[in-house]
């Protein structure tokens, strides 16, 4: 199921973007195979950010081109009326953090746990 927006807009991800996605080969975890219909990212990210009441969303630069999208699903959804919420959620990108002498990657600090090399993700100096 696609948003049907327009095939020329200047922003690729904005042109029919996916908003569910037909799984058919992979059971439905509450469902089984009575439901094969997943939403994608793009649509539920914002939406649920909305019924959350989450009003500022921060995600890294590579979700850049997806902001006009995030937007748009949740102008739409809310010029319907059935969603209720105080102010809509708006998305705001930052660069990676990158600091000396700190491992902030998730793969290699995991890296550290699995090796014995810190006691755990409880450890302090994680």
């Amino acid at each position: 199921l696609r948003a049907k927006i327009d095939m020329k807009h200047r922003n690729v991800i904005m042109r029919d973007p996916i908003m569910y996605r037909l799984v058919k080969d992979t059971p439905h975890p509450r469902t089984g195979d009575a439901w094969c219909m997943y939403p994608s990212y793009d649509w539920a990210h914002g939406l649920s950010d909305a019924i959350e009441g989450i009003t500022h969303s921060v995600c890294t630069l590579e979700f850049n081109m997806h902001n006009e999208l995030y937007d748009w699903f949740n102008e739409k959804v809310m010029s319907l009326g059935e969603l209720e919420c105080s102010a809509l959620p708006r998305q705001y990108e930052f660069a990676r953090l990158e600091m000396t002498h700190i491992v902030v990657s998730k793969r290699k600090l995991k890296r550290l746990v699995d090796g014995g090399n810190v006691g755990g993700w409880d450890d302090p100096r994680m």
